[in-house]
């Protein structure tokens, strides 16, 4: 692997020592075109690196890239920026310009720990035509799926289809074939993850929520943190299901991929979700 100058490492909603979300951050990217952002990401391979290419104050160009393309929004390299300003400067509040909307950033010390939150843009929920290719690809029926959580469509920064499964078993075992899922994604213009979730307890404020979030690109199939996808799931909550606002819940996820990371997620009654979580840096 090969870094650019000042490439940081971070792992972003890390539950546990090797748990959370690898991320790499360019504070200072002014002078990379979008080959050079291109390259860097691929040659970091972790799922997003985020490229900070212009400053006015407090305002921030954040861009996104996968190792294979520019993604509009990424949740956890929000987190882990966010972060490396707070360790640079001090806590504060910023404003990243991104292709998905301008995303309010607020960090603040936590007990000599950073702990950073993102607003995400204004959600869009959506109804979820023809699930039965996505539901062919991970194995699953009608019969598997959560009464309570009908199927859709989010979008708070990228969009994701949100799948509740109805047991912890199935929701354990389901499997996909990567290439034939990323076609898929393609063709529906799902710019993030596939998000599977399974809620064991009441869906309700105060919920902990287990979410699996599909992410085939490169060598990567399953992401271990994301935040894109906490803040969907907290408007699909909302908007969809109608949960009364505000509330909070807690997002597990990472525990099949031996990454454990904790995204905390808070509805206000109307606008963007908040999502909020820390970063350490990568070790090794």
């Amino acid at each position: 692997m090969t870094d650019a100058p000042g490439t940081l490492h971070l792992l972003a909603f890390a539950a546990e020592p090797g748990g959370g979300n690898p991320a790499g951050v360019v504070l200072d990217a002014a002078a990379l075109d979008d080959a050079g952002m291109l390259r860097i990401a691929a040659d970091l391979g972790y799922p997003e690196t985020a490229f900070v290419t212009a400053r006015d104050g407090d305002r921030l160009r954040v861009r996104y890239f996968s190792p294979e393309a520019e993604v509009p929004f990424c949740g956890h390299a929000t987190i882990a920026t966010a972060v490396a300003l707070a360790e640079a400067e001090g806590p504060g509040e910023f404003v990243f310009q991104t292709t998905a909307g301008d995303v309010h950033v607020s960090t603040r010390d936590d007990d000599g720990r950073i702990a950073a939150g993102f607003t995400s843009v204004e959600p869009v929920l959506r109804d979820f035509h023809d699930p039965v290719p996505l539901l062919g690809l991970l194995g699953l029926n009608a019969d598997d799926l959560d009464p309570r959580m009908p199927l859709a469509e989010a979008f708070a920064g990228n969009w994701h289809p949100v799948v509740a499964v109805r047991t912890l078993e199935r929701f354990d075992a389901f499997g996909y074939e990567a290439d034939a899922l990323r076609v898929l994604m393609d063709e529906r213009g799902w710019t993030g993850t596939v998000t599977v979730v399974h809620a064991a307890g009441e869906v309700a404020d105060g919920a902990v929520i287990e979410a699996r979030n599909l992410f085939p690109v490169g060598d990567i199939t399953e992401d271990p943190a994301t935040g894109s996808a906490a803040a969907a799931l907290g408007a699909y909550l909302r908007d969809r299901l109608g949960m009364p606002a505000p509330f909070h819940v807690t997002v597990h996820q990472g525990r099949h991929i031996g990454r454990p990371s904790i995204l905390k997620v808070d509805a206000p009654s109307v606008g963007g979700i908040q999502v909020s979580g820390t970063a350490v840096p990568l070790e090794g």
